[in-house]
Formats: structure tokens, sequence, C-alpha cells
């Protein structure tokens, strides 16, 4: 037997983008909400994240609309005093356990846990079998299209010997014997949580071999702040680079000489730019570690032994491979956020997917067209190559052009702590304000349209 849940929205996936979105339409519209998620709780793939993880940019800038995760405090000690504050694993699934409680408080939302959506407006429970339906006229939203892959869920893209020793980087904690070596597999941040991680329990920098298939661009994190001053002029610095730049390669270089991009290697010119943050003393701790492997993917892991393409590289007979290779960021197509058959969330402004969720959510909420919906909020993907990073920037800014143009949606904006590019209303303003903005409006045309031209995106 199938119940009908009366409900206006259905939306699938519990993580920071659905919860983000819902947070802000139940608080701009008189609407009930379907949550639906694969997972025991809320909290996407934080629930499943590797113990030693932190946010890797400020906790201002993730989480909903209605609540701050975190105090919005700097820090006060270690490596990263000045910086904002950045939540732990365990923070955050807190943050959004305690932010369901208040939904479902307002009547508005009904939460179900270990639910698959199974299409054609149906959901079925994992636990128990049973369905339900939603009526026709409720939206669905897809809040799992950029989901991500993480290694505790997905194996490694690379065979395995049965006498090899491969454990996904979320079980290096737990080890109760010290190898001989570790081989930690993988370009992005997870490898250089790994890495820090490892040398932070005393392991010496000459036992860590760091299989890198791709070299990462880096954004530094000291620039990646929600003080107005600060990130305005990044912004400006960005598009100053762009202006100037007569190839990907050499912006990426002006960015990293502006202090805005970090390589781990300088002799070597990256090619991925993910970018997350990295922060200076992260860095310095990762340029300890000699023994890089540049040599592609992994194609196999046996007793003793990387196998890639083109050859194998030895490593101790008890070598620990620690598995980061998960693909984590998606790169699906890019579809109109709005269509017939629902609401597909995705990254509206450059690098922040929790705002763009937000502002969808908002838009939603407060306008009726589909089509000016989707004007305002076109999607922008996210950053690989360094092309798709100039691509992401420039569709992004476009983006924040269209929507901060409306009176309403810039007033919500500057009152929302997970929109990067806020100024509040109260802001005192400063001379290194001032001159941020001066040199963004003189800078951003002529980068937007340099970037345009380097990345091949439509100016």
């Amino acid at each position: 037997m199938t119940l009908t849940v009366d409900v206006d929205y259905l939306v699938v996936g519990a993580g920071a983008m659905g919860m983000a979105f819902t947070d802000a339409l139940i608080e701009h519209a008189d609407v009930r909400v379907a949550l639906v998620d694969r997972r025991h709780a809320v909290s996407g793939h934080w629930l499943e994240a590797y113990p030693f993880v932190r946010l890797h940019q400020a906790s201002a800038f993730y989480g909903v609309g209605s609540t701050l995760l975190g105090g919005g405090q700097l820090q006060q000690r270690g490596p990263e005093k000045g910086l904002q504050e950045r939540a732990t694993q365990a923070e955050i699934c807190a943050y959004y356990a305690r932010t369901l409680d208040r939904m479902v408080a307002s009547g508005k939302v009904e939460f179900f846990p270990n639910s698959e959506y199974a299409g054609d407006r149906t959901v079925v429970s994992r636990i128990s079998g049973k369905r339900f339906a939603v009526p026709e006229r409720c939206r669905i939203v897809d809040a799992h299209y950029l989901a991500p892959s993480i290694p505790a869920e997905k194996p490694a893209p690379f065979d395995v010997a049965a006498d090899a020793r491969v454990l996904p980087v979320n079980s290096l904690a737990r080890l109760e014997d010290a190898p001989g070596q570790y081989v930690v597999a993988g370009s992005g941040k997870t490898a250089t949580d790994a890495c820090i991680w490892l040398l932070s329990r005393g392991v010496d920098p000459d036992a860590i071999c760091w299989v890198r298939p791709r070299e990462p661009w880096m954004m530094n994190r000291a620039v990646v702040q929600p003080d107005p001053a600060v990130f305005t002029g990044m912004a400006a610095d960005t598009m100053q680079a762009g202006a100037a730049s007569v190839s990907l390669e050499d912006l990426f270089l002006r960015l990293e000489d502006a202090g805005i991009m970090l390589r781990i290697d300088r002799t070597v010119l990256p090619t991925m730019a993910k970018a997350p943050t990295l922060a200076a003393w992260e860095l310095d701790e990762l340029r300890t570690l000699e023994n890089v492997v540049r040599r592609g993917h992994l194609v196999s892991v046996g007793r003793g032994k990387l196998t890639f393409g083109d050859g194998s590289v030895a490593v101790a007979d008890d070598a620990v491979v620690v598995h980061c290779a998960a693909d984590g960021l998606k790169y699906p197509p890019l579809v109109p956020v709005w269509r017939p058959d629902g609401i597909t969330l995705q990254a509206i402004r450059a690098g922040f997917p929790c705002f763009g969720a937000a502002l969808v959510g908002y838009v939603e909420a407060t306008r009726r067209d589909d089509d000016e919906k989707n004007r305002l909020c076109p999607p922008t993907g996210y950053g690989n190559s360094m092309a798709d990073w100039a691509r992401m920037n420039v569709r992004g800014t476009q983006a924040v052009l269209s929507f901060m143009a409306e009176p309403d949606i810039k007033e919500w904006a500057s009152r929302v702590a997970i929109n990067p590019a806020r100024i509040p209303p109260e802001h005192p303003g400063s001379a290194a304000l001032d001159d941020a903005r001066e040199r963004l409006a003189q800078h951003l045309r002529p980068g937007l349209a340099r970037l345009s031209e380097l990345s091949g995106a439509q100016a």
C-alpha cells in the first residue's frame, strides 16, 4: 500500500545543498516539504567523512542561510591565528541536526531518513520497505545532482592484489600498527589532509610516498575570508590578473604572484584547478614531502609495488596505501535549475554551493515564473582544469551581476552569512574596502572579457 504525503516539495538529498534550499524556502514561503535521504540522518557525506576532516573554508560560508555555523569567530591560537574558524566533522553534523529540529518544529518539514526516491513521485524506505507518494502539484527537488563521491563509500579506482594493504582514508586514524611506509594516493584536499595528519602524528616525511596523478592549484585560505575588504580585494585581484593575462598559464601565475593561488611544487606547473583553500602552514608541511610520484593514475597495487600505465614503482613490502582517490566534486552537464519536471540544485556563484542552494530556495519562494528564475540563477559548475576554473568564475560573476540587480535579493544576500561577498548594512566601511571596490569596478569588465576568451565561456 502506498500512502500519499501532502507536501508542496519533495527534496531528495539532505546534505548541504538540500538543507540550504529547504531552509531558505520555508523561511520565505508558506509551504510543506518532505526531505528525503538515503542515510540515517541529515548532513550528507559529512556523516561518512574521515574523522580528522575540517571544512577547508571558513565556517561562516557553510550551512544554511538562517543560522550561522559556529560563532563567526577568528581563531585565537595555532597556525591559523587571525583566520576565521573552520568546523570539524562533529560540529557540522551537530549543526545540521539542530537545523533539522528547527525545521521539523516549524511544522513545514517532515524528514524521511533511510529512504530512496524511486521516481514517479514515490519514495521507498530502505528499512521498512514502506512506500509513500507525493501529489502531482508537488515539485521534485534534486539536491543530489552534485553529491560528492568519498573514499568511505567508493572503492579505490585501481586494482588491489590480495597481498596488498589498501585502506580508505577513514581507516587511517584507526591503525594499530605502524607500517614501514605510507603511500597516499590522490591529488586533492583529501590527500593533503591525509599527508598533514600523518605528519602531525610524527610520521617522518621520508616515510610518506605521495602519488599525485595531477599537480593541483589551491587557493590561499587567507584571502578567502568573510571580511568584506579581504574577499572583495581577492575578487579585484582576480579580475585584474585576468585582464592582463595572455594565457591560462599566465593567469594562474599572476594569481600566484597576487597571493591568491598556491602550488606545492613551484618547479611544476599544475593542471588541476579544483582549488580548495590551503593555509600557508599546510603548504610548508606538504613541501617537506619529497617522495612524490607523478606518473598519472594508479592502475594496480600489489605487495611492494605500484603499477602505472608506463611501468611500476617499488614501495615497502608492508606499505599502507591510503585511498584518497574518490572523484569528490562532480561535473555533470549544466542544466537549467528550473525545468517542468522539477528543480535541479547546482552551484550558482563560483565555488560556494550552500549559498547557491539557498539563493535558489529564496528565488523559488519569491518568484513565480520559471524562466525568470532561470535568468536570475544560471548554473556555473565547478572547477577542474584551469579552463574550467576560469569558466566557473565567468559564469559565477555573470550570475552575481544578474541576481544582485534585484533589490530584494540584494537585501536578502546582505544578511546571509553564507554569501561570501556580502557587505552587511551595518558594516562600518574602511579605506581598504573602498580601495578594493574601486579596483573591482575598474577591472571587472575587462577581466571578465579576457577570462571568457581564455576559457571559451560566453561573455
